[in-house]
């Protein structure tokens, strides 16, 4: 059907059976258009008739009754409800960015490196989000630290981005564990007492590694899908990233740890990426951003066929008093 191919839904499909009363309509205006040719034809003498109707309308004469028909075909299916899916911004949400900032980070493998790539593609992520979502932001290498509780003041997150260091080993289990303190904490973002249930989360963890310290990442795994909190992960960088270690003799290799941070996606019901470069990075934090800050409704779209059969109705009888003098 059309309306599928628009994508468009009707709610309330049983009124659209008024459109047999248009077709009828129509159907009518072609019978009487049809005997008013008839008539024409046995009028035998034509040059008389051309004489007398020099300039007969031709198709100006149908389009005011095509274009009401049209109109009353609109007004039926404002009837009917219809409705699209829209893309609506939530209006409740809380997102926790945790970011890795091991030492590995700093391996050149991504072009500048690492942690310029991943701050720079962190920070379209928060900007893209819509403005009503708490957004938190936990850094960790060795520790985890919540360096920004959730908040709409996205400013914030971008500065804090923009102060990361480095360190040594990487604790992805303690970070989700912060990250779960914080979505807990989160007052909701209209400042209403409601159940945590109600309010959906979600954590986005970009790490290169797997973990050497705190916490093993199945404990926070196990801990996330009991507060029923999605945990997102990207595993950013190549098999041959390497960096420079103090005392070492030959560059170090940091090859990143995909199996470990897609164990984490598939125990929480989150979602696993991949990225080896600073743009495919920005193209998965974009997808996820899409998915997580934004939802699709079903919109009721019935005042816009309103507005385009009144348009229609206007233009026909405009064209009618234009050319003949007369409503259609």
């Amino acid at each position: 059907m059309i309306a599928d191919v628009l994508g468009i839904t009707f709610l309330s499909p049983g009124r659209l059976w008024l459109l047999v009363g248009v077709a009828a309509l129509a159907l009518s205006y072609v019978v009487l258009q049809t005997r008013r040719r008839s008539y024409a034809v046995k009028f035998t003498n034509l040059s008389l008739l051309d004489s007398v109707a020099p300039k007969r309308p031709g198709w100006r004469r149908h389009l005011p009754a095509v274009l009401m028909l049209v109109g009353l075909a609109g007004l039926v299916g404002s009837l009917a409800k219809p409705a699209t899916d829209m893309r609506v911004p939530r209006e409740r949400a809380t997102i926790i960015v945790a970011i890795d900032t091991s030492l590995s980070m700093a391996a050149t493998d991504v072009a500048p490196n690492r942690i310029e790539a991943a701050q720079a593609a962190a920070k379209s992520f928060i900007r893209m989000l819509p403005d009503r979502i708490n957004v938190g932001l936990v850094t960790f290498n060795g520790v985890a630290q919540l360096k920004v509780p959730p908040t709409q003041d996205h400013e914030q997150l971008i500065a804090a981005i923009d102060q990361i260091r480095l360190g040594e080993r990487t604790a992805i289990g303690e970070a989700i564990f912060a990250s779960l303190d914080a979505i807990k904490n989160a007052a909701p973002v209209d400042g209403s007492k409601t159940d945590d249930k109600d309010v959906p989360a979600r954590i986005v963890v970009m790490s290169d590694g797997s973990t050497t310290a705190g916490r093993p990442d199945a404990e926070a795994a196990a801990a996330a899908k009991k507060q029923g909190v999605p945990v997102s992960t990207i595993a950013f960088g190549t098999p041959e990233g390497t960096i420079r270690i103090e005392g070492e003799p030959e560059p170090v290799n940091v090859a990143v740890d995909g199996p470990a941070l897609e164990a984490i996606a598939n125990a929480t019901g989150g979602s696993f990426f991949e990225a080896t470069t600073g743009h495919q990075l920005e193209r998965v934090y974009k997808d996820i951003g899409s998915s997580i800050g934004y939802t699709t409704e079903q919109r009721d779209i019935s005042d816009r066929f309103v507005a385009a059969s009144l348009v229609a109705l206007a233009v026909a009888a405009a064209a009618s008093q234009l050319w003949f003098s007369r409503l259609p």
